[in-house]
């Protein structure tokens, strides 16, 4: 199992215009993670990109991941990003299987506690992105946040509703996504090539290929930007090599073209890029280097 992040009662966060978004530890991954997950990540291949130590990878090449959540307010709105892999879930990945962390205090304690979460984001429908949609009650799986709209890519509930799928994935869905629609709180959202605004300052864009219907999510205020990844990019190393996919990618060349379309997009930009699986400092900007690009890292606002 993997051992929880230390408890830090004051959540890491950044400032996009009047915005603060905070960054909702759940935990850190294991070490076993990294060439499970980016298996062309090799330590060669990262021992070859000094910038990603110490941060995001250790001296011997071993990366660094994590799981957490988005929060921020924007347009009176409480915005969740995402809602990691949950506490008691029965997960065929070891590192996931019947968590038990201080997630919801976390989130609380940065100020959003679950019943006055407005909204949220789903990037896709993994079983790391969704877990927090619901936690045990009686015995049953309930809505973590009751009052809040969940939206998630039409394109991404459409593909999994025809998927074959294994029963791992099938107990995920009944835990943590068929509740939620059986509350009637899962709002489906067409994403054109252009992206959607949800609200003023709130878009998504289309990121396809890690899944079909997979989303980046974009915020603006003030004039200054942010974008939160999602598994479009999961470790700071595909910055380096675009072209290094997941193994869990449903379509490696389409993953591949939206990570090279959108790092194009936002390198050597102000655009404060926030990476759902990045270890701290976990934000930062992309800086053109070497033919393609690294992190430039923007530490959380001191408090």
């Amino acid at each position: 199992m993997s051992t929880p992040l230390a408890t830090d009662p004051t959540a890491p966060s950044w400032t996009v215009g009047d915005v603060v978004v905070h960054r909702i530890d759940e935990v850190l991954l294991p070490p076993a993670t990294g060439p499970w997950l980016l298996p062309d990540a090799t330590p060669e291949v990262v021992t070859g990109q000094d910038w990603l130590r110490p941060h995001f990878a250790d001296d011997e090449g071993i990366l660094h991941l994590h799981s957490h959540s988005f929060a921020f307010a924007l347009g009176g709105l409480r915005v969740l990003v995402d809602t990691g892999i949950g506490n008691g879930k029965e997960r065929a990945n070891p590192a996931w299987h019947k968590l038990n962390t201080d997630y919801l205090q976390r989130l609380t304690a940065a100020g959003f506690p679950p019943d006055m979460i407005d909204l949220v984001i789903l990037t896709h429908l993994h079983a790391d992105h969704v877990g927090w949609n619901t936690r045990e009650v009686n015995g049953e799986w309930v809505p973590t946040f009751p009052n809040a709209r969940h939206l998630t890519s039409r394109t991404e509930r459409e593909f999994w509703a025809g998927y074959d799928m294994e029963e791992a994935r099938r107990q995920m869905f009944r835990d943590s996504v068929i509740p939620v629609e059986q509350a009637g709180l899962l709002d489906l959202v067409d994403v054109p090539a252009e992206g959607v605004d949800v609200v003023p300052g709130l878009r998504l864009l289309p990121t396809p290929g890690h899944t079909p219907g997979h989303i980046a999510v974009e915020l603006a205020d003030r004039g200054q930007a942010a974008l939160i990844t999602g598994d479009c990019i999961h470790h700071p190393v595909q910055l380096a090599h675009p072209s290094i996919g997941a193994c869990v990618d449903i379509d490696p060349e389409r993953s591949e073209a939206s990570r090279r379309h959108l790092l194009d997009s936002l390198a050597d930009t102000d655009t404060l890029v926030l990476g759902t699986h990045f270890a701290p400092p976990t934000a930062g900007r992309v800086i053109t280097h070497e033919g393609a690009y690294r992190l430039s890292p923007v530490p959380a606002d001191s408090h």
